[in-house]
C-alpha cells in the first residue's frame, strides 16, 4: 500500500473533511409541534436566533476595518478635537472681574454700626487684567502645538493598530492553514491507523508493535489540539481590532517585498519621531511663555459710587502693574527649566531615531535568517522526508520494513509541513511587522 502526499511545493490540495472549530453556536429553540407556525415568522425566527457574521476580511480589508473600528483610534481622534475646539481660547483676555463693596461704614465712634450719610458709600466696579502681548503670544503657541502633539499621538496610534490588526490576521490565517493540513494528512494516514491492530490479529507482528502507532496517532492528536487553540486566540485578538465577534480570513497573505532602502531612509518620518518634533514644538513654546514672565502684565479697574445726594456719586479709574522686580528668584529658574525641557525633548528625539534604526537593522537580520530557514525547510527538508514516505512503503510491502516505521515517515511529512508552515508564518510576520512599523505607506 503506497500512500503520497504531493509535491514539496503543495501544502494543502484540499478542504479538511473535519470543519475548523468554531465558537458554540446559539441552540435552536424547539417549535411547539402541536401549534403550527407561519412560514414567514420561522423565517424571521431563524434571522433572529442566528449569530450576526460578516464577511470574510482580506489583510487589506481588516487593516482598513481597524483603522476605523478600533476604539483606542476614535479616542485618539477625540484627543485631536479637544485640541483644536480649546485652541480659540487661548491668548484671549481673561474674563474681566466685577466687585461689589460698601465704602466708609463706621465702625467707632458715635455713628458706629449706622450709615454715615457723609462718607458711607455703596461701590459697583470693573477690572480687566491685560497680560503682555508676548504672553498671549506663547499661550496661542502652546495651544497650536498642543494639536500637533495629538495629532501625532493619533498617528502613533493608528500605526500600533495596524500593526496589531495585520499580526492577528496573519497568526488566523496561518492558524487555519496548520490546522488544514494536519487534518488532511491525518486523514490521508486513517488506513494506516486501521491497518496496525488488523496485523496484531494476522500475526503479521508483534501486539508490542501495537503500540506505536497509537502513540504516534495521540502526538499528532495533540498538536490538533494546539492548532484549535491557537485558531480560536488569533481570531479573539483578530475581533478585538475589527470589532467583528467571529473573523474570517479571505485572500493572498502580504507579498515578501521588502523596499530596504525605503525603509532605512525613512524613519525620520515616522510617526514616533513626527511625535517628539511636535513636542518639541510645544517646549519651545512653553520656554517662551516663561520667558514673557518678565515683562509686565497690567490691569485696568473702573468704579461706580454712590453716596449721599448732597454730595453726589463718585466715579473712579485706576490700573495697576505686575513688577517683575527680582528675575532671579522667580523668573529666571521657570526659564532654565523650561529650556531644560526643550533640550530633553530633542535629546529623546534623536534617542529614538537611533532606536527606531536599530530596532530595524535588527528586525531586518532576523528576517533574512527565518527567511532562509523557511526556505531550507520548504525546498531541502521536505522534500526528502517525502521521499522517504515513498521509499517506506515499498520496503513495507517488500517485508523489510514493518507498520511503525511506515506510521514514522508519514508523521516526519506531518511535522515537515507544519514546521514549513510554522516558518513560513513567521516570516510573514515579521514582513507584516516590518512594513507597518517602519514604512511609510499608510494605505
Amino acid at each position: 500500500m503506497i500512500i503520497r502526499f504531493g509535491t514539496a511545493f503543495s501544502v494543502v490540495r484540499r478542504l479538511p473533511a473535519v470543519p475548523l472549530p468554531r465558537r458554540l453556536r446559539r441552540p435552536c429553540w424547539p417549535c411547539p409541534v402541536d401549534r403550527p407556525w407561519p412560514l414567514a415568522a420561522l423565517l424571521v425566527l431563524g434571522l433572529c436566533a442566528a449569530p450576526a457574521r460578516a464577511d470574510p476580511q482580506t489583510f487589506d480589508e481588516t487593516l482598513a476595518r481597524a483603522a476605523s473600528e478600533a476604539p483606542r483610534l476614535r479616542a485618539s481622534a477625540l484627543g485631536v478635537d479637544a485640541a483644536r475646539a480649546a485652541a480659540p481660547a487661548a491668548g484671549r483676555l481673561p474674563d474681566p472681574r466685577l466687585s461689589v463693596g460698601l465704602d466708609g461704614y463706621p465702625v467707632n465712634g458715635p455713628f458706629a454700626g449706622q450709615f454715615d450719610e457723609d462718607f458711607t458709600m455703596l461701590r459697583i466696579g470693573v477690572e480687566q487684567e491685560v497680560p503682555s502681548r508676548a504672553r498671549r503670544r506663547a499661550e496661542r503657541d502652546i495651544a497650536e502645538a498642543a494639536i500637533g502633539v495629538a495629532g501625532a499621538e493619533e498617528s502613533v496610534a493608528r500605526r500600533e493598530v495596524r500593526v496589531a490588526a495585520g499580526l492577528a490576521w496573519i497568526d488566523l490565517f496561518y492558524a487555519e492553514l496548520r490546522f488544514a493540513a494536519l487534518d488532511e494528512l491525518l486523514a490521508t494516514l486513517q488506513p494506516l491507523w486501521d491497518a496496525a491492530p488488523a496485523g496484531v490479529v494476522s500475526g503479521a507482528y508483534r501486539p508490542a508493535n501495537a503500540l506505536g502507532p497509537v502513540q504516534l496517532k495521540a502526538d499528532l492528536d495533540d498538536r490538533r489540539s494546539s492548532l484549535a487553540a491557537d485558531i480560536e486566540k488569533a481570531r479573539a485578538e483578530l475581533a478585538r481590532w475589527t470589532g467583528d465577534a467571529d473573523p474570517e480570513t479571505v485572500g493572498p497573505p502580504p507579498q515578501d517585498d521588502l523596499d530596504l532602502v525605503a525603509l532605512q531612509s525613512g524613519i525620520a518620518q515616522l510617526p514616533t519621531v513626527r511625535a517628539y518634533g511636535a513636542a518639541a514644538r510645544r517646549a519651545e513654546a512653553e520656554v517662551d511663555l516663561a520667558r514673557a514672565g518678565r515683562r509686565p502684565d497690567w490691569s485696568f479697574q473702573a468704579s461706580y459710587a454712590r453716596r449721599d445726594e448732597r454730595f453726589g456719586d463718585l466715579f473712579s479709574v485706576g490700573a495697576s502693574v505686575r513688577l517683575p522686580i527680582f528675575p532671579g528668584r522667580r523668573q529666571d529658574p521657570v526659564i532654565a527649566a523650561r529650556a531644560a525641557d526643550a533640550l530633553r525633548v530633542s535629546a529623546e528625539r534623536e534617542d529614538a531615531e537611533r532606536v527606531l534604526t536599530a530596532s530595524l537593522r535588527s528586525a531586518l537580520a532576523e528576517y533574512v535568517t527565518a527567511h532562509d530557514q523557511w526556505i531550507r525547510s520548504r525546498d531541502v527538508v521536505l522534500p526528502s522526508v517525502l521521499q522517504r514516505s515513498d521509499l517506506e512503503p515499498a520496503s513495507y510491502a517488500a517485508g523489510r520494513a514493518g507498520i511503525v516505521e511506515v506510521l514514522e515517515a508519514f508523521t516526519a511529512v506531518a511535522n515537515a509541513r507544519l514546521d514549513a508552515l510554522d516558518r513560513e508564518a513567521a516570516v510573514k510576520r515579521q514582513v507584516v511587522e516590518i512594513t507597518l512599523t517602519y514604512g511609510n505607506d499608510d494605505r
